[in-house]
């Protein structure tokens, strides 16, 4: 049961903010203003306006932690607020921490490497270690939160992020009652934009309404972002007993590899994901009621994916509702799946399908929401991510049990 939800998004602080945003189908995209980005082909991406880590972090954790780390504490302490959850000084072992990462600490390890360039090795600070280790944010929700129990890490491409629900629900079967869990990036640093650089995926528009339409025949790539959420997933008893509300039910999952080399080969892997997962979970194809998809904006990648869906869902993906808010946010890799996640929780929970910003035709066979949200009863979300080494993953939500919040 997912029992608390935090989230930093570009187009939002807090749950209340980014679910009023992709609601309304906010867009937010806008220039890259990070310093010592400016000279570089990279001019849109989803940046976290107006979030101040010394407000929300401690000042001892924040001079050994990343800007995506930041973004993870931050969002946990909001997840694990709404859960109303705390470490237990008598059980230190039944909260556990699992995060997924796919660029590290980027910024802070550059500003150590300039220390480093510049001025010698005597000026570079011992954290320089741990701080762009994809495991810090991990470590460090658990350190602060008091949580000694099994914890994890998974350093991954976009799938990550729903990969991470399933290794929590793997570890609460085996005995944990909580897990706190989710993905954050922050990977507009210099030193990480020139990594992106070589995905020919990545959209180089300098538009900011043009940048990311996936779905479209103007498709020309993906936007990147930065932010990311958390997420307390409790065991069913265990959060009867503190009595805690399901604010969705994490029902099935299912992972499949089909590497590089094209993404007319992900088409396959997705639909077996999605078969997966949907086993998993007991669902039939025609229960689904919302897709959120992976959405690449890049042609194969979307004429694949359109296809996956309909591989997989059979009569049912002519007409099942298929949204993608992040097309007005950006896409945060490892993160962008846990945000898709965050907005299909709130979307269960409030029986609005949000719309996909900026785009308005589409040239797959798709019911693509467009234009402004849809009201319709929904019990079941289907979540999909496709990574760009190849991973691809797919998550079935349930809506909670309970009084509506």
């Amino acid at each position: 049961m997912v029992t608390g939800l935090g989230v930093i998004a570009p187009n939002g602080i807090g749950t209340d903010a980014f679910w009023k945003a992709v609601q309304m189908g906010t867009a937010v995209l806008g220039p890259v203003t990070r310093e010592g980005c400016a000279d570089l082909p990279l001019r849109v991406a989803g940046e976290v306006a107006g979030f101040d880590p010394e407000a929300v972090v401690e000042s001892r954790f924040l001079v050994q932690t990343d800007r995506f780390t930041h973004f993870a504490m931050a969002a946990a302490e909001l997840a694990l607020a709404d859960a109303r959850l705390a470490a237990d000084p008598d059980r230190p072992y039944a909260v556990g921490v699992v995060t997924a990462a796919g660029s590290g600490g980027g910024a802070f390890g550059q500003a150590e490497l300039q220390q480093l360039w510049g001025q010698g090795p005597s000026f570079v600070g011992p954290y320089q270690s741990i701080a762009w280790f994809y495991a810090a944010s991990t470590g460090q929700i658990s350190i602060r939160g008091g949580f000694r129990g099994p914890c994890g890490v998974l350093a991954d491409d976009e799938p990550g992020g729903l990969d991470a629900f399933a290794h929590a629900c793997r570890t609460i079967r085996r005995g944990t009652d909580a897990m706190v869990v989710g993905a954050t990036e922050a990977p507009l640093a210099p030193y990480s934009v020139v990594c992106q650089l070589g995905y020919r995926e990545l959209s180089l528009s300098a538009d900011p309404r043009r940048a990311y339409l996936p779905f479209t025949a103007d498709a020309c790539g993906f936007a990147p972002a930065e932010g990311g959420a958390m997420f307390v997933v409790e065991d069913e008893e265990a959060a009867a007993r503190r009595g805690a509300k399901a604010r969705a039910v994490v029902a099935g999952h299912a992972s499949t590899f089909t590497g590089t080399g094209g993404w007319d080969r992900s088409r396959q892997g997705l639909a077996r994901a999605i078969d997966g997962a949907l086993a998993e979970a007991g669902c039939r194809p025609e229960e689904v009621d919302v897709v959120f998809a992976d959405a690449l904006a890049v042609p194969d990648a979307d004429r694949a994916e359109a296809l996956a869906i309909a591989d997989a869902l059979g009569p049912r993906a002519a007409t099942v509702p298929v949204t993608a808010p992040k097309s007005g946010f950006g896409r945060a890799y490892c993160a962008a799946g846990a945000l898709d996640v965050a907005a299909a929780v709130l979307a269960l929970e409030h029986g609005v399908v949000p719309p996909t910003p900026n785009v308005a035709e589409v040239r797959h066979d798709l019911d693509i929401v467009t234009g402004e949200a849809r009201t319709a009863p929904l019990r079941t979300a289907l979540v999909l991510s496709r990574g760009l080494m190849g991973g691809n993953s797919a998550l079935v939500l349930r809506r909670g049990h309970g009084d509506e919040r």
